[in-house]
């Protein structure tokens, strides 16, 4: 390994997500045990412009493992997206004598770091911490596998009163652009439909499914819509549109919103932290820079920044085709 790495700065940026402060403990606490100085930056970008930053010891990240959010807050920066803000954000660097820095955040906090990358040659290494797991590159994020489980108790104790009044319920969850979320709490809390941005299901088709369950002796639904479904404007709308054209439906929508984001998150989402906090850092100190750090067969790899940011993230179509058998 490298010894030309003698401090490291850590940040989160964009919207926070379980996990966050377990990379964070995992970033700190690895530079620790490799004898690295470790600066926690304050507010993403924005921090790093104003300067707005501590050095963090191990001891500074004790009892943060099982919290949401992060610790370092996040926000969201127009002074970086110019070249006078990220100048002053690399003298920021330079005056505290940070040599390379781990990005934990999503596509946004990856294509600042990239450009950041390209303009001053500043050693960038990225971990991915988003809900919609909709990064290119790993099999999951962080923070996924605890949102899959809130969401998933959230629409267990929908069904209980979906049950006790025979209503069809629209539970909208986050996606705008990917329908990982929708799909997995779909099938595992057993939706009778699931819409997704990858499958226009299209309105004629979802009432016939509904009309199936219903003749089928179905006397409540759940529908799971992705926020980014493509076959209704919105959630409301959709709805108002399958009551007009069956109105024997007792129609309800419940929208989760950020409910999704917060908690604690779950073991997996806390050993996947930690993990690519280690391999973060450590690749680093091998000379690794502008990659992100994932996850395919329970494996840690690292894909170019660039093609986590411009790929793609697959919906699992087999999933897909579970879910048209479960909604029998």
């Amino acid at each position: 390994m490298s010894s030309s790495i003698k401090k490291i700065g850590v940040m989160t940026s964009g919207g926070d997500s379980p996990g966050m402060n377990a990379a964070i403990r995992s970033v700190v606490r690895t530079c620790a045990f490799h004898k690295i100085t470790c600066v926690g930056i304050y507010r993403g970008y924005q921090g790093l412009i104003e300067g707005d930053m501590e050095e963090l010891s191990a001891r500074s990240v004790r009892n943060i493992i099982n919290r949401g959010g992060t610790i370092l807050k996040s926000a969201r920066s127009k002074d970086f997206r110019t070249p006078e803000g990220r100048k002053k954000a690399h003298e920021n660097l330079l005056k505290e004598g940070i040599d390379a820095l781990v990005l934990i955040g999503g596509d946004g906090t990856f294509t600042g770091g990239m450009i950041f990358n390209e303009e001053f040659g500043y050693p960038i290494i990225g971990i991915p911490g988003t809900i919609d797991n909709d990064i290119y590159g790993t099999k999951f994020t962080l923070g996924y596998d605890t949102a899959l489980n809130t969401v998933v108790e959230a629409i267990d104790r929908i069904r209980d009163t979906a049950s006790s009044h025979d209503r069809l319920f629209f539970v909208e969850v986050m996606g705008r652009d990917a329908g990982h979320i929708a799909l997995n709490v779909g099938v595992g809390a057993g939706a009778e439909e699931i819409l997704i941005p990858e499958e226009n299901l299209g309105l004629p088709r979802l009432l016939e499914s509904l009309e199936k369950s219903r003749i089928s002796g179905k006397t409540s639904s759940i529908v799971v819509v992705a926020e980014g479904d493509k076959t209704g404007k919105n959630v409301f709308e959709l709805a108002e549109y399958v009551e007009e054209h069956m109105p024997n439906y007792d129609i309800r929508v419940t929208v989760l919103g950020h409910l999704q984001r917060g908690g604690s998150p779950s073991c997996y989402d806390r050993v996947l932290a930690s993990r690519m906090g280690v391999k973060a850092v450590e690749s680093l100190m091998d000379g690794v820079s502008n990659y992100m750090v994932g996850i395919a067969n329970d494996q840690l790899i690292l894909t170019p920044l660039d093609q986590a940011v411009k790929g793609k993230s697959e919906i699992d179509k087999e999933l897909i085709r579970v879910s048209e058998i479960m909604s029998t």
